[in-house]
């Protein structure tokens, strides 16, 4: 799942790994005491007390406003490399054990993305550093560049800002609304002029799991597909702290598996939504929230992988409501399909489709196992499981976020096939490896592939 979970600050894990080969090794790490005798078997060698306090990673902003090159620069002499002698165990230097080496990745892993039209600038969210980054929208980075520098970031601890999966901009005040995914249960909200460790300006107590968001502005309504929940919420657009839900979707009608991104099609009326495939029957509540609370506790047994889907509902649904129709099927090529957008005027529904490495494209009407109209896809597009999209329709373009390279491109409204962008933004050198480690739980040791085995 395309969750996230806090490891020091950042979505990271760190190898211990203590070698000895011989007498002289087994001396160096022991210092004056000779190891133990070697069985060929596992064996506990040594057990170290960690500190009561103190972490590995150094935070990844002081909120001075510090460009992100000083910050990333800053951040890569604090990784630790890999040391020739092994470090002593005990005694008063304990507490300055050091990993041996660190997966890590130190640059902005982007994935949603809006494009502020009243003041032509872009925003995206960083789910790796937990940073909102704000750049012009005509901002294209040179090949020969290492990145390009934002106008703003914002991040911090006063920010609330971490797991971002969805991200919304008021078209009038260009507000930013993000939703914290995985490990801060609040929709934030940020004036167009925050910048650094700022408070939100006003932030929701939201559901555990919220990714996609939609604002219907005629109704003043904003919509929230919660991932873990398989539920739909609707709030007022003005909501905060622990203002309630006035409308839920959820149940197993539904057929919300593992809901992702979220679209409004206002003209016709429509909710479309994401399904990775993930679901389980839900029942109770958390017993201190209101009646359209989503329920959480799920029914032994009853969990079940669907095929993935976009499922499309009315806009006034409510309770366990079967979707107006389903698209789903192989001939669909559906694959962690995350972000959705919806062309009015084209009558087209466009997806990210992380594992797919494409964008498609599929009627307004499409429904069952349907092929899509066209693809953008290819080694010319410079895709990478992207995650997020946003069709500017006052500059005919499409915004891509691609969580896999460190990128955003942008394409022309309609564009088909393996379409060079228009323009790339970058968060990181040219071919610099994203780990895409998201959710770190634990790690396991392959002995005959000599691998890390990491689930996320």
């Amino acid at each position: 799942m395309r969750t996230r979970s806090r490891l020091s600050g950042k979505s990271s894990f760190l190898v211990l790994l203590g070698v000895l080969s011989s007498f002289g090794a087994g001396a160096a790490f022991y210092g004056k005491t000779a190891p133990p005798k070697l069985t060929g078997g596992p064996q506990l060698i040594s057990v170290t007390s960690l500190p009561e306090q103190g972490e590995f990673c150094d935070a990844e902003t002081d909120g001075s406003g510090a460009t992100l090159s000083a910050s990333l620069g800053q951040q890569e002499r604090n990784l630790v490399r890999p040391s020739a002698a092994p470090a002593r165990a005990a005694g008063p230097d304990a507490a300055k054990l050091k990993p041996i080496r660190m997966i890590q990745d130190p640059y902005p892993a982007l994935s949603a993305v809006a494009v502020d039209l009243a003041h032509n600038e872009v925003v995206m969210t960083d789910e790796n550093l937990f940073s909102l980054l704000v750049y012009d929208r005509l901002a294209n980075t040179p090949p020969s560049a290492k990145l390009t520098e934002p106008k703003r970031r914002l991040a911090g601890e006063k920010t609330n800002i971490e797991f971002q999966c969805g991200l919304y901009i008021d078209p009038k005040t260009g507000d930013i609304y993000a939703t914290n995914n995985d490990t801060v249960d609040r929709l934030v909200i940020f004036s167009r002029e925050a910048v650094g460790d700022v408070p939100p300006t006003r932030q929701l107590h939201t559901p555990h799991g919220t990714f996609g968001i939609s604002i219907d502005e005629g109704r003043q309504e904003m919509y929230l597909a919660i991932q873990h929940d398989n539920a739909i919420v609707v709030y007022p657009k003005n909501a905060r702290d622990e203002d309630q839900p006035i409308r839920l979707i959820q149940g197993d009608h539904t057929l919300l598996a593992d809901p992702h991104g979220l679209a409004l099609d206002t003209k016709d009326d429509l909710i479309f939504v994401t399904n990775y495939g993930a679901t389980a029957t839900k029942t109770k509540g958390r017993g201190k929230d209101g009646p359209n609370w989503p329920l959480d506790d799920v029914v032994p047994g009853s969990g079940r992988f669907l095929p993935p889907s976009i499922s499309v509902y009315r806009r006034d649904s409510r309770g366990d409501t079967a979707p107006v129709r389903v698209i789903q099927g192989p001939k669909t090529q559906l694959n962690w399909a995350t972000g959705i957008t919806v062309d009015e005027e084209r009558n087209e529904i466009l997806v990210a489709n992380d594992i797919g490495d494409n964008i498609l494209v599929f009627d307004v009407n499409a429904e069952g196992d349907v092929a899509p109209k066209r693809i953008l896809a290819g080694p010319k597009t410079k895709m990478k499981n992207p995650t997020g999209l946003y069709l500017d329709l006052k500059n005919n373009e499409l915004w891509v976020t691609n969580f896999g390279n460190h990128s955003a491109t942008v394409y022309k409204r309609g564009a088909d096939g393996d379409t060079a962008p228009l323009r790339t933004i970058r968060s990181g050198p040219v071919g610099a490896v994203a780990p895409m480690m998201g959710n770190p739980h634990p790690v396991a040791y392959d002995t005959k592939r000599d691998q890390i085995l990491v689930p996320n």
